[in-house]
């Protein structure tokens, strides 16, 4: 009858050891699988490789591109044009007087049509505009490879955060196991208790679940991070940037952030379109030489022969069309004015916040820290307790659950951190 009790709890043991093995041997195994970076990139060259094979930035490249040929077609307008015509023409019959053919039945004419703007307002402004639109398009550029640089570091500092909360999840689960692995052993010694194995083993498999799902977040944010790079695969971090803002004062934001400038040239070429309205108004002159060849000669018309003309055009009476022109340049500007108002007000408080938000992340690091800290050593105190038999199960998987939250906290502090100096660069106009 005395042995019952230890072959009973040999069965239990050997029954819940090989389900303990089960458990952890399946999260070995899930973990075995999974994807591995087949590169790791350092953050300065993930953003510059974000910002060069970026689908964002090929985009802007292409309106930079179609830009300057809209400024090469208004260039062309002011300049030097030469077109040339070459005609046929045969009649029924030709006509002859006196044995001298006056216009014969088949003629070849060729002329040329050589025009050069000489006083031209409307198309000099139109040029100008152009290189406006064009100095536009290439702050819009900026701006875009602002954004793509933010997301890049985004996703950077993301893996960085998510790679720590790995590493804690991992600590905890194998502060549960070794503590599982204990109440196994007490529990085979018959000094244990089922319960205490039970609660141990469960502890255990949540901390293991949570591994897995640290794991899981932490390569979707690999995959994040290649596609902004515009690689077929998931892209590792491998250093943590430091982002010192001491000494950066929000003096000139319009000249430091691309964005406000790209509003403030927006501004600029709003305000000239609406100033060349006037030149609307202006007469347009041409200089016009005409040669031309014709092939046999006529009686009355010479081979060759040329003229030049002086084109003078006046716009007189167009029914409002300038007039609704002009509204419509002056609804613009003021769009542009309130998109740099709006712009401003946010950038200023964009930078007020994100100071704020870094010293209020350092304060809340250094007590997570700290937080952190005292529950690892209430846990190795209530460790001891519990081998000394001075503490219950429950006391040593509460202060392990408290130790795991604390230590993921403290890495969801450090990430806050870490972002909240990066938004205060960006707001500065110091980033990227």
């Amino acid at each position: 009858m005395g042995k019952r009790p230890d072959v009973r709890g040999a069965r239990y043991a050997l029954r819940h050891g090989f389900v303990a093995a089960i458990v952890f041997g399946i999260a070995a195994s899930v973990h075995a699988q999974a994807p591995v970076p087949a590169e790791r990139v350092s953050f300065q060259d993930a953003v510059k490789r974000a910002t060069e094979n970026n689908p964002s930035a090929a985009i802007a490249a292409a309106g930079i591109l179609r830009a300057e040929a809209l400024l090469t077609e208004a260039r062309a307008n002011t300049r030097l044009q030469i077109n040339g015509t070459l005609a046929t023409t045969t009649l029924n019959r030709g006509v002859e007087f006196q044995d001298t053919t006056v216009v014969p039945r088949n003629s070849v004419a060729g002329s040329l049509d050589v025009r050069m703007p000489l006083f031209a307002p409307a198309r000099w402004a139109r040029r100008a505009q152009a290189a406006d639109a064009k100095t536009v398009a290439e702050l819009n550029a900026d701006v875009v490879r602002r954004q793509t640089a933010f997301a890049t570091a985004d996703a950077y500092l993301t893996i960085i955060g998510r790679r720590r909360l790995v590493e804690s999840s991992e600590t905890a689960r194998d502060v549960a196991k070794a503590h599982f692995d204990l109440a196994h052993e007490l529990q085979q010694r018959g000094t244990g208790s089922r319960l205490n194995e039970l609660r141990a083993q469960q502890a255990a498999s949540i901390d293991e679940g949570l591994v897995e799902s640290a794991r899981l977040s932490l390569y979707r944010a690999q995959e994040a991070l290649g596609v902004l790079l515009g690689a077929d695969g998931p892209i590792d971090a491998t250093d943590e940037p430091s982002f010192d803002s001491a000494g950066f004062a929000a003096a000139d934001l319009v000249q430091l952030r691309p964005d406000l400038k790209f509003f403030a040239t927006q501004q600029q070429a709003a305000d000239r379109v609406l100033r060349d309205s006037s030149k609307d108004y202006w007469p347009y002159l041409e200089g016009v030489f005409l040669p031309q060849s014709t092939y046999p000669a006529q009686f009355f018309t010479p081979a060759n022969s040329w003229r030049f003309q002086l084109q003078l055009s006046v716009p007189l009476f167009d029914s409002g069309l300038r007039k609704g022109q002009k509204l419509e340049r002056q609804a613009a500007l003021d769009v542009a004015k309130a998109n740099l108002t709006g712009a401003l007000t946010g950038a200023r408080s964009e930078v007020r916040a994100a100071r704020e938000a870094v010293a209020s992340a350092e304060r809340s690091l250094a007590s997570a820290r700290s937080a952190a800290e005292q529950a690892r050593q209430v846990v190795n105190i209530t460790n001891i307790s519990f081998r000394a038999g001075a503490a219950t199960n429950i006391e040593v998987i509460d202060a392990q659950r408290v130790a795991r939250d604390a230590d993921l906290a403290s890495a969801g502090a450090e990430d806050t951190l870490r972002r909240a100096r990066l938004e205060l660069l960006t707001a500065l106009g110091r980033f990227p």
